[in-house]
């Protein structure tokens, strides 16, 4: 495998077209997205997407562990502390979104070989594709209640095409889902064992007739989700639709947040878990989501990214992403210190603030097309 972080190929196909793969290739991280990464990514992307030729585009990993487990936020550290160039988090943060925006807008398809951890920036990157395959191992996640961010890369879109209060329940709790999750929460399109990969390809470049290109590749998938579907468990997501709903059905924040954590004390794991990730994250990105969602519900996509930029860009500038990335990624001490110990002590003035622009004039990704061009 080459040592480039991230390999563009082109394969014939029939009747004169071409399949475009992309291969993450940066397992050092799980295939954390660096700048370096999105910038000829987003320019591929573009230029094949105006290829009357490519007739399907395949996003895969050559890391068996992880299609990708986010942004490359140690980076983001670095400048938000004075140890690298203070414009990084703007020109990453600005791309990034404009990357998963334009995955969204392609009108060639676009299959996302989601196998193994899918997290972040990696879910705003899987999410956008046309064709969501899970595996076996797929194991999604928006954790970024624990670093002091919040879910963005779209978001605010995707979870709030959630099934009502599932999407508030698992962006404030970071709860990682499997295959069957995603299935039920509408975040994958199709389940096919990972050993059928190559399989799924060759049967891609053997399409014969691509007048109807989505429909063309949807076939190709349900017959392969149909004869090769991968060992799935049955949905953890769906078995505490119940509990979830009625632990996020309460007035307030400060409500939904103490109803959540007292499901720590559960004998079901996952629900421990993500109970757990939420008593120690960050009060004020508890209040980052609860907004970004409930504000965000009838958003464009292009509405929501823009927003979602001038709320990361703020996060920049306020204490707790750096501090979380730090007890998290950096000194891994886990002992995060939070600017404020509860959601109760958050004023609301502080909260307004991160949805304010930080910058004078235009907004970054004013030009972004509302619609599939």
């Amino acid at each position: 495998m080459s040592d480039d972080l991230i390999l563009f190929e082109e394969r014939e196909a029939a009747t004169g077209k071409r399949l475009a793969l992309v291969t993450l290739n940066n397992p050092a991280a799980l295939n954390a997205l660096t700048l370096d990464m999105l910038e000829p990514l987003y320019r591929q992307l573009l230029a094949w997407d105006a290829d009357t030729d490519i007739a399907c585009i395949v996003i895969r990993s050559a890391d068996t562990r992880a299609f990708c487990a986010g942004g490359h936020i140690v980076a983001l550290y670095k400048s938000m502390t004075g140890q690298g160039d203070p414009d990084y988090p703007s020109r990453f943060l600005t791309l990034e979104y404009r990357l998963c925006h334009a995955i969204h807008m392609l009108s060639t398809p676009c299959l996302a070989w989601g196998h193994g951890l899918v997290m972040g920036g990696g879910m705003g990157v899987f999410s956008g594709a046309s064709h969501r395959v899970v595996t076996e191992t797929s194991a999604l996640a928006m954790p970024e209640i624990r670093i002091g961010l919040f879910p963005d890369c779209g978001a605010t879109w995707f979870f709030n095409r959630m099934p009502p209060r599932l999407g508030l329940f698992v962006a404030l709790t970071g709860a990682t889902l499997a295959g069957e999750d995603a299935l039920v929460a509408g975040l994958a399109d199709r389940a096919i064992e990972h050993a059928a990969h190559d399989e799924v390809l060759a049967a891609l470049a053997r399409i014969d007739d691509w007048s109807a290109p989505h429909s063309a590749v949807s076939r190709v998938l349900r017959r392969f989700s149909q004869e090769r579907p991968p060992t799935l468990a049955e949905s953890r997501l769906l078995a505490h639709a119940a509990t979830i709903r009625e632990a996020t059905d309460a007035a307030t924040l400060a409500g939904i947040v103490s109803s959540i954590r007292k499901l720590v004390a559960s004998d079901d794991p996952w629900l421990a878990e993500s109970a757990a990730n939420l008593d120690g994250g960050c009060p004020v990105s508890a209040h980052l989501i609860a907004r970004q969602l409930r504000d965000g519900r009838y958003l464009s996509l292009k509405q929501a990214v823009m927003r979602e930029l001038r709320m990361a860009l703020q996060c920049c500038r306020h204490p707790d992403f750096a501090e979380g990335v730090r007890a998290l990624l950096v000194d891994k001490d886990r002992q995060p210190h939070w600017h404020f110990e509860s959601v109760s002590e958050v004023p609301a003035d502080y909260v307004d603030a991160h949805f304010r622009a930080p910058w004078d004039g235009d907004h970054p990704l004013k030009d972004l097309p509302d619609v599939k061009p």
